[in-house]
């Protein structure tokens, strides 16, 4: 098993530094590179400020970009950021680089009840205006007005697991998971939570098997995705409970095919059955069909929320979801 403690100012959701405090818990396909301090924040030395921040006061001489706009970068942050009251910034600095299309940006941030440290955040800005790269996170993040409008689109096309909620995708919440991930375990609370406060939500379970760290891990999408076949949304939602329940018993190869077929049989189907229709190519495409949509919107770890393809790690605290939910239902118009 691989821990890794991601902070969020290094998510791709650019929770980056709306939650500077929070750590998520995440597995990834490959073991991590030493933790350090991230560049994207500087830590002031000496005690926890008791106020607001004062933020030095912008040069124009820093201001050196044609594109973006300081509107448009504040319209960026405001979509990322709103959904916390006490989240302040200054957009310091948005300056020409020596590669063409590419501007440098950096933003002063903190809490306006002081009880955080404020920070400092960068980025790049890509040519294509629909992207940025930030500093000391190693990712690529949308950009613009609406930056998760094409991820949105493209999950309301391919997320095509079992689901709770309502058929209707206008408030689409898709989970990346996989069986054998402790992680996912722990994050199942959030997700029962979720189906209990957003009845007109489209809760929606994607398999992301991370073979190369879980062996069990594609067989158990493949079980996933037959008794979905075989049964619905109501079975698989059985299934998953049993199996996350079960999840020591994965660890082995022996251990793995009776926690599977248990798992069958509590959702009421044939476990014969469904391991045969787990060794076939059309359930082995199903899965890799999942695996492909997740890499499609920048899913790298799991387990990871989408929320109108807004990223959110899905062991980020319930009432931090909850809020992140309701900010982006309001952005996208939809009543709750």
């Amino acid at each position: 098993m691989i821990r890794l403690s991601v902070r969020i100012v290094s998510v791709a959701a650019l929770a980056a530094f709306s939650l500077p405090v929070l750590e998520a818990s995440a597995q990834q396909q490959a073991p991590p590179a030493p933790e350090q301090t991230p560049s994207v924040v500087t830590v002031p030395t000496g005690p926890a400020p008791v106020a607001a921040p004062v933020f030095p006061k912008p040069d124009p001489a820093n201001f050196t970009a044609a594109t973006p706009t300081k509107e448009a970068v504040s319209t960026f942050l405001q979509v990322n950021l709103g959904f916390d009251e006490n989240r302040v910034w200054e957009v310091w600095s948005i300056q020409k680089t020596p590669a063409e299309g590419v501007s440098k940006v950096v933003v002063l941030y903190g809490d306006k009840t002081g009880k955080q440290q404020p920070g400092r955040f960068e980025f790049f800005t890509l040519p294509d205006g629909k992207h940025i790269i930030v500093v000391g996170a190693d990712n690529v993040v949308p950009f613009g007005d609406h930056p998760f409008a094409e991820y949105r689109a493209e999950l309301q096309q391919h997320a095509d697991g079992p689901y709770r909620g309502t058929a209707s995708k206008d408030l689409e919440i898709v989970e990346f998971a996989d069986f054998q991930c402790p992680h996912c375990k722990d994050a199942q609370a959030n997700m029962e939570k979720l189906v209990v406060d957003f009845p007109k939500a489209r809760i929606v379970f994607q398999t992301f098997p991370l073979e190369r760290i879980h062996s069990a891990s594609r067989a158990a999408a493949s079980y996933g995705v037959c008794v979905t076949k075989e049964g619905g949304s109501n079975a698989f939602f059985q299934f998953a409970s049993a199996v996350f329940d079960g999840q020591d018993g994965l660890a082995t190869a022996d251990g793995a095919t009776m926690t599977l077929n248990s798992a069958v049989t509590k959702a009421g189907l044939e476990p014969a059955k469904i391991t045969a229709c787990a060794a076939t190519l059309e359930t082995k495409a199903m899965v890799d069909a999942s695996i492909k949509l997740a890499l499609d919107v920048n899913v790298t770890s799991v387990p990871t929320l989408m929320v109108n393809g807004r990223q959110v790690p899905a062991n980020t605290p319930y009432e931090t979801i909850k809020q992140i939910i309701e900010y982006q239902a309001k952005l996208d118009g939809i009543a709750q």
